[in-house]
């Protein structure tokens, strides 16, 4: 092993790191606004890349610039999930945490078994794009151009949400309505719009790493669990309801999966992150950055 290979190794777990970290901030956001785990995230993940897929079949452009549509159809789907399903779940007089788990649980399962129907079990992938299959080299350091595209747009996005959180109207009335959604009542914030717009801005934002991953992932009705579970652990590393802290904590694990297939066989590359996880539970357990 030469360093060379361990810089390798290290600059594309953090590339992937980048895109974990797209994944979860959403599922973050979602958590810290309502308190409520999304577990129909990676399902959200699913249907952003069958959409990719799908328009670039219809409309024969390229799956990068199709990727603006993806992130408003998903925001569709964010807000009308809220609508239809979270909000009649946040209604129960008893065991209300319980209420919402199972509801965004059969959401999950609703929205698989319609993929699973009307597309089979079968393993797709974009035809063609602008990025497939490139390299670019710094270095002598080799990266794959739609990853390092999609770790650029992840940076992108943080720092879109940054200012969207910290200098507009909507990101003062998203914080105050994660600060206490009760008493935003008293100064004229509508809490359910509030709701309504974040689960969209959540679900827009895993549809814009769901573009990003179908340029170069195959894509199935199961493709959305794998990167759920990963977005979970990276989302309790972060902090529950830290939108950056899944930032930071999406590079972390990017970096220590990439770090522990160079020790261990690649079909063992999760054990670093869920071993890392529990040691940080161990000692921090409301996560790194988290307030809980």
């Amino acid at each position: 092993m030469t360093i060379e290979i361990v810089i390798q190794v290290l600059a594309s777990g953090l590339l992937m790191g980048l895109i974990y970290a797209l994944i979860a901030v959403g599922l973050s956001l979602i958590f810290g606004l309502m308190d409520v785990v999304n577990f129909a995230h990676g399902e959200f993940l699913m249907l952003a890349m069958y959409a990719t897929f799908g328009a670039v079949l219809l409309l024969a452009i390229d799956p990068l610039f199709l990727a603006p549509l993806v992130v408003a159809a998903l925001f569709v789907v964010g807000a009308t999930a809220y609508l239809g399903v979270v909000q009649y779940a946040m209604r129960a007089k008893t065991n209300i945490g319980m209420v919402q788990v199972f509801a965004t649980f059969g959401l999950a399962v609703v929205i698989r078994g319609v993929a699973q129907l009307l597309f089979t079990a079968d393993y797709r992938i974009v035809p063609s794009s602008l990025l497939g299959g490139k390299t670019v080299s710094f270095g002598g350091v080799f990266l794959p151009l739609p990853q390092l595209v999609g770790g650029l747009i992840s940076v992108a996005a943080f720092v879109g949400l940054w200012l969207l959180i910290s200098r507009t109207d909507f990101g003062k009335a998203l914080e105050a309505t994660r600060e206490d959604a009760g008493a935003v009542a008293l100064v004229g914030i509508d809490k359910n719009r509030v709701f309504t717009l974040g689960w969209g801005l959540g679900a827009a934002l895993v549809g814009l790493a769901g573009a990003v991953l179908a340029i170069f992932y195959y894509i199935h009705p199961d493709v959305g669990a794998p990167f759920a579970l990963i977005a979970y652990v990276t989302v309790a590393l972060g902090g529950f309801g830290s939108v950056f802290g899944a930032l930071a904590a999406g590079i972390l694990v990017g970096l220590v999966e990439a770090a522990t297939a160079l020790v261990l066989p690649p079909s063992l590359k999760s054990v670093g992150i869920y071993a890392m996880y529990l040691a940080v539970v161990f000692v921090r357990p409301r996560g790194l950055f988290g307030s809980l």
